[in-house]
């Protein structure tokens, strides 16, 4: 069968899931490494991230109320610049949303079972393929949960962090550096660019909700509402966690913390409480995945639609979702997360995710005066900004690859 998605989202369950996106492994394991390039910059480096994030944001959120077809930027860029940039845009997001659910996949496994990392990280990524298929009202539900789960968690690092006191080095074994970053003494502007960059693709979320235009009830109102609220909760939240743990920790231990959040209760009188950070790390990582594989499947969907794969990934199943793109885009992210280690799979996605947005920005500069809630100049600057930090985050790769270590992200 083929045919329409079913409009059953409401705007809270579209700002629902982009949290389920944004506030996921990144929270939990991006803090250490910005921190490792702009040091006691490293609010700078997140409000700098947020600025990207929030054009990339604006530009999303008017493109997909004009165009409310499940496939964000491929459909959207198609119309606005043409199918080469469409294709582009398209296989950007495929290869790099990809590549993050095997990453997050992967810190499932090293999480919750470090004996066998990659037989749990494949296990989940087949368990959310199956809700997935079940439906998207059920994958909103399910994020609903997880969601909550997660921000109670950050609530109790945020409490741990501030609280009177709050300071001292966390006891155990000695903190390990997770990946080589340019550690800045004193901090400078490259730093700073350089934490944007790995801090950016913790917001990233937005484009779980662009890509679900099809099955919005409402897009031109729910849409524009939705991204942009999902990331102002997101930014407070992100800006309270990075003020905890530097309390905490200070910029030198945060930069070289595996766990940072976990660190920040183990340095606090919730010592006790550690292992709940732990396993709120592994609802986040499930939390991300079950919405990266969502916006992966419309995706595949949108493309099938376009000719640009296989026609067979067009069917709509009876619960009205994409069942044949939901398995393919599992399937290929299970091999992935089998094959490739985390830190890899974190790279490819980070260097797509730019490249995903800078053609958004660039659709969206051909958006008419009527068709934009939000002023032309956003989208110029989102363009200019993604290719600068491509840029950044591409030489840092290289720099950690030629100290033989590897590049964090979500």
């Amino acid at each position: 069968m083929v045919g329409g998605l079913q409009r059953r989202l409401g705007t809270a369950d579209a700002v629902v899931l982009g949290l389920g996106a944004m506030l996921g492994t990144g929270v939990f394991t991006a803090l250490g490494p910005a921190a490792g390039a702009a040091g006691r910059w490293l609010l700078l480096s997140l409000l700098l991230a947020a600025v990207v994030a929030t054009c990339n944001a604006l530009s999303s959120a008017d493109l997909a109320a004009v165009h409310p077809q499940a496939g964000g930027t491929y459909v959207q860029a198609g119309v606005r610049i043409g199918p080469w940039s469409a294709r582009l845009a398209g296989s950007a997001f495929l290869v790099g949303k990809t590549a993050s659910a095997a990453a997050a996949a992967g810190a499932f496994g090293a999480y919750v079972v470090p004996a066998a990392p990659t037989v749990a990280a494949v296990v989940l990524v087949a368990a959310m393929t199956a809700i997935n298929t079940v439906g998207v009202r059920w994958t909103a539900r399910v994020t609903w949960v997880l969601v909550t789960v997660v921000l109670l968690v950050l609530a109790l690092v945020v409490v741990a962090g501030l609280q009177p006191g709050a300071g001292a080095r966390p006891s155990g074994a000695p903190l390990v550096v997770p990946v080589p970053v340019p550690a800045v003494d004193p901090p400078s502007p490259a730093g700073v660019l350089a934490g944007a960059g790995l801090l950016f693709f913790a917001f990233a979320g937005y484009a779980r909700m662009a890509t679900l235009g099809e099955e919005v009830r409402d897009p031109a109102r729910s849409l524009r509402t939705a991204i942009p609220l999902a990331l102002v909760i997101a930014l407070v939240v992100y800006l309270l966690v990075a003020l905890a743990a530097l309390r905490a920790l200070g910029p030198e231990v945060l930069a070289s913390a595996t766990a940072p959040l976990a660190d920040v209760v183990a340095a606090s009188t919730f010592a006790d409480l550690t292992a709940v950070v732990r396993i709120g790390a592994a609802v986040a990582t499930v939390s991300v995945l079950l919405s990266v594989l969502v916006g992966v499947s419309r995706t595949t969907l949108a493309m099938a639609r376009g000719g640009d794969l296989p026609a067979v990934l067009t069917t709509i199943g009876r619960r009205g979702t994409p069942w044949r793109a939901d398995l393919a885009g599992g399937a290929v992210a299970a091999v992935l997360a089998a094959l490739a280690g985390p830190a890899a799979a974190i790279t490819l996605s980070a260097g797509c995710v730019l490249v995903y947005y800078s053609v958004t920005n660039a659709a969206a500069t051909r958006l008419r005066l009527d068709e934009r809630r939000w002023p032309c100049w956003t989208s110029y600057l989102g363009f200019l900004l993604c290719l600068v930090l491509a840029v950044v985050t591409g030489l840092t790769a290289l720099s950690g690859a030629g100290r033989g270590g590897s590049v964090p992200g979500l």
